[in-house]
């Protein structure tokens, strides 16, 4: 086993991996940029190196200054975690080459894998069964649409490079292939460094099911059993479990024994994971998709079942030993079900702001451990959460002897979890596996879309505004001795010689509103409690935050006042503003040019996502603050749009 390794990733990966390196007495050695210095990640290591700036492409991603700190510190291995430099196979060739054990694959077989079109070339013919779709690598967007035709959509465009989702999208519509194929290349030029495409037929409702697989340096292959991860949204998983409830014992076995064969042919070694789609309808139909050359976010879900630590094997593998158990000694014991907890904003008004990533500072955290339940996660209590990183901050897991008890616990273990200061989609989890279909185990990869507005509260319960008054009515009450208390100081609505009037604050969540609190109340430094119409209502709360069952509500307050005199800079104008903090990475418009309703103006990317911004009517561009690369912050105006003048409109009052 090794002395010391370098942990080259952040977040909740890196916390994980330093955990199972400080079980086995291994000196771990965390990286961190300028926006890391004090990451939970950094702080629980055995020593951590600086690595650079905050930009990934200066840090994380930069193989000269990972080395550098691997040579600094003494580390003989190198653990990429997932994201970042896992899957590259330039970076696996960079650690050999310096000396450095790469715990992964052989760069040949990440090159390999790496490369969907070869990848699918390869298993087929080792004789895994695959997706139908184009052939040959490089293909241009003319090719690539002329392939798609000829498949039929709907189709799937998917980057040849990098996985998770990024880059992917499902195309309905051929007349809208081209600006498709050129969002896919820029998000995956953006995320992976390279915006090779292919297409593949796209197959309705169906499962996202992959296989585990260990492989050592010794010719040992095997199969870990499934993960059932068809709960998606935007082709980004949120809830995955083992096993499926979808195959029996006999397609298990099969599609098993394919991921076995697949990981044989690209000479794979170490923890891999192979997945196949597969039609609902015909669990023995599946078809190979691709190959992930690293751990999986979801692989604590199998360590449960197979009580198996796969860091440690991961470890112990890339040191040269031997598995020491064979097909035959793995059992799948219970049920595992993980969510995972992401920094967005779900729960807004219309849907204007649903499923955007979100940032801001983690002021109270609580995340579940113990009982059947597990939380890896890379947050404190003072993390700053931006834009820069994926959005992912934390995986709760629960294990049950069967799959009820299992959705069971993870409910309640997402209603416990708490963090405030940061908009995350805990709540959102907590209802999905509420949901009929997801409790009967009737699932598919569209499901979550679906269902989705039965998911998304549009309202924010007047509980939260009574809530947010009581603390401020608490923070006005006098903080005298005892003595007599001037009536004008205490917030009872007293009024010399007449009636009481009841006190009233201006509140703003969604939408400015003016709130008279008329519960019961009881507050706290960290709870606040009220009694509305009998039902009493409790509430985590730090600063301007409430929190409850994974939800949580930013109440701010609201001057009418300030706002009515910046109302009507642009009377009948629209100020497009940025959805979420990020960058602007597409300007298609100038100030003056003429625009339809609908159409696409600019592109802002977040945390690996974009955004398109369109406009809301037909009009003017009468400002516009922004060019490519400019960094913006939540509500920040991007562009001004006058609307058209309505034909036999009657002139303006000043006009006449």
């Amino acid at each position: 086993m090794f002395d010391t390794v370098l942990v080259a990733n952040r977040g909740e990966i890196a916390v994980r991996v330093i955990a199972t390196l400080r079980s086995l007495g291994v000196r771990s050695v965390a990286v961190f940029s300028d926006a890391d210095a004090d990451a939970r990640h950094v702080r629980e290591a055995d020593t951590a190196v600086r690595i650079g700036p905050a930009p990934a492409a200066e840090s994380y991603l930069s193989v000269e200054r990972l080395l550098e700190a691997a040579a600094r510190t003494g580390a003989q291995a190198v653990h990429p975690g997932y994201g970042f430099l896992a899957e590259n196979a330039a970076f696996a060739r960079a650690c050999a080459d310096a000396g450095l054990v790469f715990i992964g694959p052989p760069a040949d077989a990440i090159a390999l894998m790496g490369d969907k079109i070869r990848a699918k070339e390869t298993v087929q013919a080792a004789g895994v069964p695959v997706v139908p779709g184009s052939s040959g690598s490089g293909l241009t967007d003319d090719q690539l649409i002329a392939a798609a035709r000829e498949i039929g959509v709907p189709v799937l465009l998917k980057p040849s490079a990098g996985g998770g989702g990024k880059g992917m999208r499902l195309v309905r519509d051929a007349s809208a292939l081209a600006d498709e194929i050129a969002a896919a290349r820029r998000e995956a030029r953006a995320s992976f460094g390279d915006d090779t495409l292919l297409v593949e037929r796209w197959i309705d409702r169906p499962r996202h099911i992959e296989i585990q697989v260990l492989a050592d340096g010794h010719g040992n292959v095997v199969h870990l059993g499934e993960r059932e991860c068809s709960l998606q949204r935007r082709h980004q998983k949120v809830i995955e479990e083992a096993p499926s409830v979808l195959l029996d014992d006999r397609t298990r076995a099969g599609m098993g024994e394919a991921a076995v064969q697949a990981a044989r042919s690209c000479g794979y070694r170490g923890a891999g994971t192979v997945e196949f789609i597969v039609p609902g309808g015909d669990p023995s139909s599946y078809h190979f998709m691709e190959m992930n050359t690293r751990l999986q976010v979801e692989h604590p879900v199998t360590e449960l079942v197979t009580g198996l630590d796969l860091v440690e094997w991961q470890l112990r593998v890339a040191a040269g030993e031997a598995l020491s158990f064979g097909q035959e000694d793995v059992r799948l014991t219970g049920h595992a079900i993980e969510a995972r907890v992401c920094a967005e904003t779900v729960s807004v008004k219309e849907g204007a702001r649903g499923f955007l990533p979100s940032g801001g500072t983690v002021l109270r955290l609580y995340e579940p451990q113990g009982d059947g339940v597990r939380t890896d996660s890379g947050l404190s209590e003072g993390t700053e959460v931006g834009s820069l990183y994926d959005p992912m901050l934390s995986k709760v897991i629960a294990y049950g002897p069967d799959r009820a008890t299992a959705l069971r616990k993870l409910r309640a273990a997402l209603a416990e979890t708490v963090t405030l200061g940061v908009p995350t989609n805990a709540g959102f989890l907590r209802r999905l596996l509420a949901h009929p279909a997801v409790v009967a185990g009737e699932l598919d990869t569209g499901l979550v879309e679906r269902v989705v507005d039965e998911l998304v509260s549009t309202e924010v319960p007047e509980e939260v505004y009574e809530a947010a008054a009581a603390v401020r009515l608490e923070g006005l009450r006098p903080r005298g001795d005892g003595g007599w208390t001037d009536p004008f100081s205490v917030p009872s609505g007293w009024r010399l010689g007449g009636v009481p009037q009841p006190v009233g604050f201006h509140l703003r969540t969604q939408e400015p509103i003016e709130y008279v609190p008329r519960g019961t109340h009881t507050v706290t430094e960290d709870r606040v409690s009220v009694t509305l119409d009998g039902v009493r209502h409790t509430f985590h709360r730090a600063a301007d935050w409430l929190g409850r069952d994974g939800d949580a509500w930013h109440v701010r307050d609201h001057d009418p006042v300030a706002a009515s005199l910046t109302r009507g800079a642009h009377a009948g104008a629209d100020s497009l503003t940025a959805p979420m903090p990020g960058t602007v990475t597409v300007v298609k418009v100038a100030v003056g040019d003429e625009v339809t309703a609908g159409q696409s103006l600019l592109v802002v990317e977040a945390m690996k996502m974009e955004h398109v911004i369109s406009a809301p009517h037909a009009g003017t561009v009468a400002e516009l603050d922004v060019s490519p690369g400019t960094t913006v912050a939540m509500d920040q105006v991007l562009a001004v749009i006058n609307p058209a003048e309505t034909p036999g409109a009657a002139p303006a009052e000043e006009d006449r």
